[in-house]
């Protein structure tokens, strides 16, 4: 039996999600919704049928794995494993389940043909290529070579070219995705001249809310925008993301409530004292619940419509607010992490900025905490 170690609890609104995909498909292509890493912690099942529900086709996952999972769920859409077979058992499993992997260099394209003449399958595959990220994938000087070797490789199908902007969401660096999407074209040019055939997948959320027309190609991968984050927040083209939804929230519950007297300090280290007399809140959420020791003393929680700063470090499991001139403030009372009501609701733009990191983390680790869906 599963024990509950907390009282966190991250609400999602698949119905959210749902809108996000809907706005983002206006602006052409085919939508393929990135439901990688558990769907950034919303939950990858409840997110891939809601959105299937919706009228979408086709997702990205990350593990071969994970699109597993999709598969016992029901789910009938093409599915692509973003991260590609990395073990060899997975070779066997993408084949079995008709899960399309990225394959990134010759070595995985020999061993998933091994594998598909053992179990006399065929397979489609998505060849990544690398423009400028210098992650994972083939180069542009292999793109003659390797239409030559999958037109020797009939078991082998190709369903899609890809490859990942990496300064989509800066508007300082367009220059650099006009010339990721220009090798991209060549790279497209040389595969269709070697004889094959496919879909190409250039564009992120950024790229589909400001280069869809320019560097749109055939399919859209479409992930923090899914999920209700404006790539393009802060900057000068914030409204290219204008209306998008958020899904998730996160709550937990007060502990304690009690006085602390001008010059008292709190938590450990004494790292706060008292410039004033305060009424402070005892909350239940730390480093435990994936909610950063780095906000110790700088980050915020929304309680009743308003930001009630931390005061001291953060535990393992307790956090100290300050709920000064704050009526009804009772233990067993809810607080949020994450959203809220009124003019103090917490973004996730708000909480990774305090944390010092980006939306994308903040939503894989709240997402680690119990889930409901409403």
């Amino acid at each position: 039996m599963a024990i509950e170690h907390n009282y966190l609890r991250t609400l999602v609104r698949v119905s959210n999600i749902v809108k996000n995909y809907e706005l983002l498909r206006q602006n052409g292509g085919q939508i393929i919704a990135v439901v990688k890493a558990d769907a950034y912690g919303h939950g990858l099942v409840e997110t891939a049928s809601a959105l299937a529900g919706a009228g979408c086709q086709a997702f990205a996952i990350g593990s071969v794995a994970e699109g597993a999972a999709l598969r016992q769920a029901g789910l009938a859409a093409e599915i692509i494993s973003l991260l590609g077979p990395v073990l060899p058992q997975d070779d066997v499993l993408a084949i079995e389940k008709g899960i399309i992997p990225f394959v990134h260099d010759f070595d995985q394209l020999d061993r998933l043909a091994t594998a598909c003449k053992a179990l006399s399958r065929t397979a489609r595959v998505a060849l990544k290529f690398d423009t400028g990220m210098a992650r994972l994938g083939f180069a542009e000087a292999d793109a003659a070579r390797l239409a030559e070797v999958l037109g020797k490789t009939p078991c082998l199908e190709v369903a899609m070219v890809s490859s990942h902007l990496a300064t989509a969401d800066d508007p300082a660096a367009f220059d650099f995705v006009a010339e990721q999407g220009a090798r991209f074209a060549r790279i497209c040019q040389t595969l269709r001249h070697g004889g094959l055939s496919f879909r190409a997948s250039l564009c992120n959320s950024a790229g589909i809310l400001a280069h869809g027309d320019s560097i749109g190609f055939d399919a859209r991968r479409a992930g923090i925008a899914l999920y209700g984050v404006n790539p393009f927040a802060g900057t000068n083209r914030e409204g290219l993301g204008h209306g998008l939804l958020p899904a998730m929230e996160t709550t937990t519950r007060i502990v304690s409530v009690h006085d602390l007297p001008r010059g008292a300090s709190i938590s450990y280290g004494r790292t706060y004292v008292a410039e004033r007399d305060m009424r402070v809140a005892i909350v239940a959420v730390g480093y435990a619940d994936a909610y950063s020791r780095g906000l110790s003393n700088k980050g915020f929680l929304c309680l009743a419509g308003r930001r009630v700063p931390i005061l001291g470090r953060v535990c393992m499991q307790l956090t100290a607010v300050d709920v000064t001139g704050l009526d009804a403030v009772k233990p067993g009372g809810q607080i949020h992490l994450l959203g809220g009501d009124g003019p103090g609701a917490i973004t996730a733009d708000d909480l990774a900025l305090w944390w010092g990191t980006i939306p994308y983390e903040v939503f894989c680790l709240l997402g680690l905490n119990p889930r409901q869906y409403v």
